[in-house]
């Protein structure tokens, strides 16, 4: 009696250009080896079917798909998992989206922008790949934290991405005072995020909060045309008031 082989999870990254006016050609930021492997693709699981169907047709463009657009089966991750993580163990069970890797199918995991299960969704359909025995396979794409750290000239030895920061003035005031403590104390670089709209309104505080001599690092719309990437002394900052495309999806770092 012969057992179907378990197929595999793959982790596909996806352009950084999600939401921003201009898309950056494909074959530019993504290895040919990904778009190969995601031609082949014809069932994934996803933060958005519209966004991840738009993604599948850029790539048809470049790499042609083995299954037409219409024809993918495409299943979204719930919604209180977009908005709360689904990293806690036991917040939520995503092996029944994994059904047909083990009949055999090959799976893929997006997000949006980025590789997924990182600054994203994702980590509870990987850790449900590996309890069920699955192979998982992390494929090469451009993720906008180690872009962001490694042009911020902080320690890329030891740092930590912490997510967003409170929107309240005085929650993100006190939040900003503790990452500066814990990095001017361990050196430890830390990483956060902010949607596109708020950025003006988060540099603004970290200036304000800040101590003169602590670093801040800001990378905008990475791998695009008009990306910007900034790295000074926060005394700098009040100092030349750099004009940067806030607009664009942002990284921030701060530190020593």
């Amino acid at each position: 009696m012969s057992h179907t082989a378990k197929g595999k999870l793959y982790l596909v990254p996806a352009p950084l250009d999600f939401g921003c006016a201009a898309l950056a050609p494909l074959q530019d930021v993504m290895p040919l080896c990904t778009l190969q492997v995601a031609a082949k693709l014809s069932m994934w699981i996803c933060e958005n079917a519209k966004s991840t169907r738009a993604y599948l047709k850029r790539i048809n463009e470049f790499q042609p798909l083995a299954t037409p657009v219409q024809a993918q089966q495409i299943q979204e991750l719930p919604r209180e998992v977009h908005k709360k993580g689904d990293h806690a163990a036991g917040q939520f069970d995503a092996r029944p989206l994994l059904a047909a890797a083990l009949a055999g199918h090959d799976i893929g995991l997006v997000s949006e922008a980025g590789m997924p299960a990182i600054a994203d969704p994702g980590s509870s359909v990987v850790r449900a790949a590996h309890d069920l025995g699955l192979q998982v396979v992390a494929l090469t794409g451009p993720m906008s934290l180690m872009l962001a750290l490694a042009a911020s000239g902080l320690n890329g030895q030891s740092f930590a991405f912490v997510g967003y920061l409170p929107q309240d003035a005085g929650g993100r005031a006190q939040r900003i005072r503790e990452l500066e403590s814990l990095a001017l104390k361990t050196g430890q670089t830390q990483i956060f995020i902010e949607t596109p709209y708020r950025n003006a309104a988060l540099l603004q505080a970290l200036v304000q909060t800040l101590h003169g001599n602590t670093r801040l690092a800001l990378s905008c719309g990475l791998t695009l045309d008009n990306c910007a990437s900034r790295s000074a002394l926060v005394s700098g900052w009040k100092r030349d008031k750099p004009v940067l495309p806030l607009d664009l999806p942002t990284v921030f770092c701060l530190g020593r």
